[in-house]
């Protein structure tokens, strides 16, 4: 089997689609037609793994109560992250839009299983975190393939896993790490909202690395 050439145009693609790879926070309400929302997660299966352990556990989230559910998490874990904030830092972050929870048309939690046994434990003895990394390199495939197919994908952090776990009623031993928010973005854009809205800025200087 011969591997494939990647084009120069195929490569500039590529780092186009990492620019516009954004964090959503503002939806239109249509669902996406049907079938496109399977055909990202089967694209995301081709992702990494330890092991070839496939630890990633998607689960969509369609019923009103669990979403009523999330959104009150949210909520609460949004009033005490701005209460511990004073003065200028409180006054802006009180006018972020940190989540796209009312408007996306889809939801879809992401666990980690972080003891499957799938793989058989090959590349976990004395780095066993590697499921974790695994499961979140299918969350950036997920969101890379997305961005392909014209759909924005929006994390929402703001939440307490556990109560996540209990309101979706998963495994208790899986690892909750993103709760993501899909569908058509209502202002697509190449920078990152918070670099527009003044919160933060990239730091070229960080984009150093270190030789040994």
């Amino acid at each position: 089997m011969t591997a494939p050439v990647f084009s120069a145009a195929a490569q500039h693609d590529w780092e186009t689609l990492l620019t516009w790879r954004r964090d959503v926070r503002h939806f239109l309400t249509q669902p996406l037609p049907e079938g496109v929302l399977e055909t990202l997660l089967h694209a995301t299966c081709l992702a990494p793994s330890v092991g070839l352990s496939e630890p990633w556990r998607f689960v969509r989230i369609n019923t009103p109560e669990r979403r009523a559910a999330i959104r009150q998490n949210f909520i609460r874990c949004n009033s005490r992250d701005l209460e511990g904030r004073s003065g200028e830092d409180a006054h802006r972050y009180a006018t972020l839009k940190l989540s796209g929870l009312d408007e996306a048309p889809h939801h879809i939690a992401v666990f980690c299983d972080k003891a499957p046994a799938q793989g058989r434990g090959l590349g976990r003895a004395t780095m066993p975190e590697t499921t974790t990394w695994s499961a979140m390199m299918a969350i950036h495939t997920f969101w890379l393939t997305a961005t392909v197919h014209g759909v924005g994908v929006g994390w929402v952090s703001i939440l307490d896993p556990a109560e996540v776990t209990a309101s979706l009623s998963v495994d208790p031993d899986w690892q909750f790490l993103a709760y993501l928010c899909i569908g058509y973005a209502r202002e697509p854009a190449s920078t990152p909202e918070l670099e527009r809205r003044g919160w933060e800025r990239r730091n070229p200087a960080r984009r150093r690395w270190i030789e040994r």
